[in-house]
């Protein structure tokens, strides 16, 4: 009877000592990682009102000769574009309104109220979905379409809506001005009001880094239809001023017909 309990005490110890050799010499579990946090992009935001859409709609109206939604979605690219790059106005009203820009009377003409279903879906694509043309890509100018200037910086790239859409590029294939925001970049901010309000940053491009801007020549404009003015012309709205340093595109007066040359359609580069 002792031996079996002392044969039991030493089986206890053999167990607890096994037990304390075990918990010394067992590896500490890793501590839990932090779960990964998925970072947003940041997008640059820029304020809106219903005026400014009402001044994409009339320069999509009248750039594109009423066409269609295509048309219209074109001329918005090319106005987006101008905005996002940082060398235009800082709003909508204000890029549409730029002297001597878009079609004489852009402003103040009529828009026929049967185009008024077609446009407000551009211009709601545009702005709430971030919608662009794809084949317009970086272009910032377009002409009627069917014309030849003497330049050889226009690189075409589509044709719509009866315009021909190209970039300016130099003989290097780079842009000669500075390129637009990806829309996937681009946040627009509606802002209830009549007022044009200056965007949600201090400046796309830091003024610190001059931007190089193309010398002024009778291309700079945006468009070149010609368009008979039906009612007298107001002042445009004024545009906020740009901080000092920021580079802002010098507009130029359309070119004279005179050295305009009929040429056939634009083939379109990839458009």
């Amino acid at each position: 009877m002792r031996a079996e309990i002392s044969f039991g005490k030493s089986l206890i110890g053999i167990l607890f000592v096994g037990l304390a050799a075990t918990g010394c010499t067992t590896t500490p579990k890793p501590a839990t990682t932090a779960a990964k946090t998925k970072l947003q992009p940041t997008k640059v935001a820029f304020n809106y009102t219903a005026k400014d859409r009402d001044c994409l709609k009339r320069a999509m109206y009248f750039e594109s000769r009423h066409s269609d939604e295509d048309g219209y979605l074109a001329v918005g690219t090319v106005v987006m574009n101008r905005l996002t790059s940082g060398a235009y106005p800082p709003s909508i009203c204000g890029v549409v309104a730029q002297e001597r820009q878009f079609a004489p009377g852009v402003m103040t003409r009529e828009v026929k109220s049967q185009a008024e279903p077609e446009l407000a879906t551009a211009a709601d694509a545009i702005l709430l979905k971030g919608a662009r043309h794809p084949a317009v890509k970086d272009a910032m100018f377009f002409h009627t379409d069917g014309l030849k200037f003497p330049y050889d910086n226009m690189h075409y790239v589509t044709v719509a809506g009866g315009n021909a859409f190209y970039e300016k590029r130099d003989s290097n294939g780079m842009l000669e001005t500075p390129p637009p925001l990806p829309s996937y970049e681009v946040a627009m901010n509606y802002v209830p009001g009549e007022s044009m309000l200056p965007p949600q940053f201090d400046a796309l491009i830091p003024s610190a880094v001059p931007v190089p801007l193309p010398a002024p020549d009778p291309m700079a404009t945006a468009s070149t239809a010609p368009m008979r003015i039906t009612a007298p012309v107001t002042p445009p709205e004024p545009s906020i001023a740009p901080e000092p340093g920021m580079p802002v595109a010098i507009p130029t007066p359309r070119p004279a017909y005179d050295s305009v040359m009929l040429r056939g359609s634009v083939k379109a580069n990839g458009g």
